[in-house]
């Protein structure tokens, strides 16, 4: 690893997140924007804290234009929550494959994140976590998403596969 970055006032270190994750409610609004437009929007969203990565944030579907998803063949298992499901994001002619995933039959202790979606900040044009524009997590394969209030160094990035 890296060497650790201390928090400053109102911040908060990856290393101190637990291992399994912890789920836990967003205070803020939590936002994801596609070609102008708002794709979700949300003041209930719980986010997902795991040793090493940023925040998943998870949004209910009822903050979500689920009519502009539509479910894939594609599948992850997480040791802690289970198998995720993915969506394809259809805005105008622009086509997002797997831009997010939910898990519909969560592992014992993630029942709180069951049916929400998690959004790639990589993949969407804007995601917001209150006024703060994030930044995808360093990588392809982890969702977490990078604001000034945390930081690392993150996993995802070079040389951090054994973490």
């Amino acid at each position: 690893m890296d060497q650790r970055v201390e928090p400053g006032p109102g911040q908060e270190s990856v290393w101190d997140f637990p291992r399994p994750p912890r789920v836990e409610p967003v205070p803020v609004r939590i936002r994801v924007v596609v070609d102008g437009v708002e794709i979700a929007n949300s003041t209930l969203a719980q986010r997902v804290l795991e040793t090493a990565g940023p925040p998943v944030y998870y949004l209910p579907p009822q903050d979500v234009h689920m009519d502009m998803l539509t479910p894939t063949e594609h599948v992850t298992q997480c040791e802690w929550k289970g198998d995720a499901s993915y969506f394809t994001l259809l805005v105008g002619d622009r086509v997002i494959r797997n831009v997010g995933w939910t898990y519909r039959q969560p592992l014992p202790g993630y029942e709180a994140i069951r049916d929400h979606l998690a959004f790639y900040a990589g993949l969407v044009d804007e995601a917001w976590v209150g006024d703060e524009r994030a930044t995808p997590q360093p990588g392809r394969f982890y969702g977490g998403w990078v604001t000034s209030r945390i930081v690392g160094p993150f996993k995802g990035a070079p040389g951090s596969s054994g973490w």
